[in-house]
């Protein structure tokens, strides 16, 4: 009985050991521009093949940088694609992501070595490449921590005029949802992006994979720095343990807190100073491990921390702080940065020196707001039935970033649903062939409609009538045909309708046309159906629908007698046809028949003559 008890007990303890278990972090990794899926060395690490993109043209790649995956492809986007262009991704769980984008270079030598285009992620900027960037590893690529929750991801291309944007590979990578938490503001509003990450003492660069780290860090590069300045410091290392390192939520790697610079008694100030995009706020993250053996206890090393000469932490001892030698200690604080640079002094007090082991710097992104999804779905369809060219692009969000609205969409800020909108379409003669969908009026916050001087063509939409917001619209210079729809007598807030030089036909709208009086400017000339107001001609009796359905019903009712007076003089004729034929088979028998009752006549009245003559002849001699 104790046995089984045992066993029960063991089972029990084995499967509540495996529902705590974490589940891997989701990871996807696209090889850009390859065919099939790619396992690159050392590390064996699975690339997808090329998927989810609105354009481009696939390429041989050039990789800029030593720590740039070994990737053969590219996908690079000329500005007759588009001057956006997006990979979509879809099916990817909620959660908190670290996107990273690899740069490479088209193998041609017609092209531009160091392309500099804006990149978006989830239609917020985050990065602008900068003249130089192939020429530092840390800079070949884009990084940023992001919340997803609506299960896709889309990454964007901005070009700039300097060279057309080509990416090498994307990574999606799942972290803790608590990762680089750093107090009050922190969350899904704000994008942290990569601006650097050094490993201090450190002569290699190297990814978390390398360290063995936590595949829930997100696979970090770390940039290494073997000093600061020319004898400005010294360095150490340790192969022992560190304690309290890959913890949650940010899974640091062991390997980071065995290296650490330490300054010097000619130069007591250890000091790192990097560029920085002016009026931005900054996340600084800095890691510290005692692992000087020289250093035995408490109060021994003692320093202040100042970020660009403000003091930032006070009396900073690390043992006393982490609890121990050989302890992990992250220090954060977050600050805002007027000048073009970002200066991190650690300063020694009491004769004691500074050490730091690993510095992170992560720009704070404010995270736009969308347009509203029902408006960007009513683009992409009015994109497909005018047929747009691919000049246009439009492609991700027509309003985010800002910097880079779509050409021809005009967008508002509504603070009601706190969603960009759609409020004027400018497309006039762009060379447009396609038709105007019904799906236009989703665009319901429209107030300006141009598309005059292009080659659209069908029918106006009855729809358009829907939009109260509407001013402006105009037409002019297509081939509309049809009738103008009633329903844009509804539109009270129009005061310019043009739609003249186009193929339309039929009344005008009484509504429309009682209007003209309201200082509203209406142009329908250059429409030779078009009738019933002042400048066009004069329409005929106005009929009611139902008059209109009874002549509709009396006009088929004639074309039916019609028919059937065809059909029976058409079977009429067939038979007199049919009798003639007959008629001429039986002639000749017929010809026959009368020739023999002709010479049967004949020969009667020969015989009868004959006769009488021949009695007349003989007679005298009988009388005498």
């Amino acid at each position: 009985m104790l046995r089984f008890h045992f066993l029960w007990l063991l089972v029990f303890c084995s499967a509540l050991n495996s529902s705590s278990a974490r589940h891997a972090p989701f990871a996807m990794r696209i090889s850009c521009g390859a065919r099939q899926n790619i396992h690159s060395p050392p590390t064996n690490t699975l690339w997808f093949k090329d998927f989810a993109y609105t354009g481009g043209i696939p390429a041989n790649a050039t990789r800029p940088s030593f720590i740039t995956p070994p990737l053969k492809t590219l996908r690079y986007f000329p500005l007759s694609e588009g001057p956006e262009n997006c990979y979509i991704i879809n099916r990817v769980p909620k959660g908190h992501y670290n996107v990273r984008i690899f740069f490479g270079l088209v193998t041609l030598t017609s092209f531009d070595h160091e392309p500099l285009f804006d990149i978006s992620v989830e239609g917020t900027q985050i990065y602008s490449l900068k003249s130089g960037w192939s020429d530092h590893d840390d800079q070949a690529f884009a990084e940023a921590l992001v919340f997803l929750r609506d299960g896709t991801v889309s990454i964007c291309f901005h070009s700039t005029g300097h060279g057309d944007p080509a990416i090498l590979s994307l990574e999606i990578l799942q972290v803790d949802d608590k990762a680089y938490y750093f107090g009050q503001g922190w969350g899904e509003g704000l994008i942290l992006r990569t601006a650097t990450r050094l490993s201090c003492g450190n002569g290699k660069p190297k990814f978390d994979v390398d360290y063995s780290g936590d595949h829930w860090g997100g696979d970090r590069f770390w940039n290494p720095i073997l000093s600061f300045g020319q004898n400005a410091d010294q360095r150490r290392s340790t192969e022992s343990s560190i304690k309290q390192a890959s913890k949650a939520p940010n899974f640091y790697p062991e390997a980071l807190y065995q290296t650490t610079l330490v300054s010097t008694d000619s130069q007591p100030d250890l000091q790192y100073t990097m560029d920085v995009d002016p009026n931005r706020n900054y996340s600084i993250w800095l890691h510290f491990a005692e692992i000087d053996n020289t250093i035995t206890g408490v109060g021994q090393r003692v320093f202040d921390i100042l970020i660009n000469g403000n003091i930032a932490f006070e009396g900073v001892d690390v043992v006393k702080m982490s609890g121990d030698h050989y302890t992990a200690l992250v220090l954060n604080t977050t600050v805002a940065v007027n000048g073009r640079t970002l200066t991190v002094t650690l300063h020694p007090k009491g004769g004691s020196h500074a050490i730091i082991n690993a510095i992170e710097v992560f720009e704070i992104i404010a995270v736009e707001s969308k347009t509203l999804p029902e408006e960007v779905r009513a683009l992409q369809v009015l994109k497909n039935s005018l047929d747009l060219p691919h000049r246009f692009g439009w492609n991700g969000d027509p309003c985010v970033p800002q910097q880079h609205p779509w050409s021809g969409a005009d967008c508002q800020f509504d603070r009601t649903s706190h969603k960009w909108v759609i409020d004027g379409l400018g497309l006039d003669n762009q060379g447009l062939r396609g038709f105007l969908p019904n799906g236009i009026s989703k665009l319901r916050h429209l107030q300006s409609i141009n598309l005059s001087g292009n080659s659209i063509h069908g029918a106006i939409p009855s729809s358009l009538g829907t939009i109260a917001s509407l001013e402006v619209l105009d037409l002019s210079y297509n081939f509309f045909n049809g009738s103008i729809p009633e329903s844009l007598g509804q539109l009270t807030a129009l005061r310019r309708l043009n739609l003249n030089g186009n193929s339309l036909s039929g009344r005008v709208p009484a509504a429309l046309g009682g209007r003209l009086l309201h200082r509203a400017s209406f142009n329908f000339t250059d429409n030779a159906g078009l009738c019933g107001i002042p400048g066009l001609r004069a329409c005929g009796p106005h009929l009611s629908t139902s008059a209109k359905i009874g002549i509709g019903f009396g006009v088929l009712g004639l074309i039916f007698l019609l028919i059937i007076c065809s059909m029976v003089w058409w079977k009429r004729r067939q038979n007199i046809l049919r009798a003639q034929q007959i008629a001429a088979r039986g002639a000749p028998y017929a010809k026959a028949r009368t020739h023999l009752s002709h010479d049967i006549q004949l020969a009667r009245h020969y015989n009868h003559h004959g006769n009488a003559r021949t009695a007349a002849e003989n007679g005298p001699s009988l009388l005498s």
